[in-house]
């Protein structure tokens, strides 16, 4: 099997029958199985996906397990060489994993390769580029909202001088279109750390990713749709809130010292506080 297309559904129904479809276009060489891992839908998703998709090895969740542990139920069913993780909300281009999965073939020192990511428009997605590895100052400047006064203050970190065109080692991608060399997944014994429900997951893999010693790459060889964030739509600024600042501090308590991490565990509640005063004004 070349490749393993692994994707967690929450109240997806509206997306993912669009997106399987992309993704039969997209393998026309490979050889390839999708996996689907439902986290507690409460809408239709399960029973479309068993009723227009028999093959599709569909596991279904009681309840939302988050995004990391979902994923990890897809990698232990895998046998793909490769695995790429998919989010529903994702439009793959005819030919384009066996592209991608062909370029990964080629490139046996990456770790992970993710492509050009772009709106519906076919414009560069902006809110999907890759991003430099976070750090604290530059998060405490998210938990605070700071960066509405002051947006060149991220810059760096949201690499404004990212330049689409050409290919490129980089810190980290996101994770909604991430293809990643089994082997990887194998040594580190998950595909994302099971200590984030959702949220830096993404971050934290390429990372680990770089550590053995394999790159992190961004091509522009294929270009997909990504929707971003559909399903988080459905959820509060409260909840995306405490779920955001939660993975937050996980991810700087896991790769930085204590001084460092303190101080998102001190802006957090200001933060949350911050969000819900929001929703109370407005």
């Amino acid at each position: 099997m070349d490749v393993s297309v692994i994707t967690v559904t929450w109240n997806s129904a509206a997306l993912v029958k669009e997106q399987v479809a992309s993704v039969f276009a997209g393998c026309e060489h490979v050889t390839y199985e999708q996996i689907i891992i439902d986290n507690g839908s409460t809408d239709d998703t399960v029973s479309l996906v068993t009723q227009h998709f028999p093959n599709i090895l569909l596991i279904a969740n009681a309840k939302n397990q988050g995004f990391s542990a979902a994923n990890i139920q897809g990698y232990q069913r895998s046998s793909g060489k490769y695995l790429l993780f998919l989010n529903p909300d994702m439009r793959v281009s005819p030919l384009s994993i066996d592209k991608i999965v062909s370029w990964m073939d080629t490139h046996t020192d990456v770790g992970i390769v993710s492509p050009m990511l772009v709106d519906e428009h076919g414009m560069l997605n902006w809110d999907a580029t890759p991003r430099r590895f976070p750090r604290v100052w530059e998060q405490v400047c998210l938990l605070l909202k700071v960066h509405h006064l002051f947006p060149s203050l991220l810059n760096k970190y949201h690499m404004k001088d990212f330049d689409p065109t050409q290919e490129q080692d980089v810190d980290s991608v996101r994770g909604a279109f991430m293809l990643v060399r089994r082997d990887v997944i194998d040594a580190l014994g998950w595909p994302f750390d099971p200590r984030y429900f959702i949220w830096y997951e993404d971050v934290d893999i390429c990372r680990e990713v770089k550590r053995l010693k394999y790159r992190v790459v961004y091509t522009p060889i294929i270009t997909c749709v990504d929707y971003v964030g559909q399903s988080f739509k459905q959820h509060t600024s409260l909840w995306k809130q405490k779920a955001f600042s939660l993975s937050m501090l996980q991810y700087f308590q896991k790769w930085e010292p204590w001084w460092k991490w303190m101080w998102i565990a001190v802006c957090r509640p200001i933060g949350i506080f911050l969000v819900w005063l929001r929703t109370k004004v407005t």
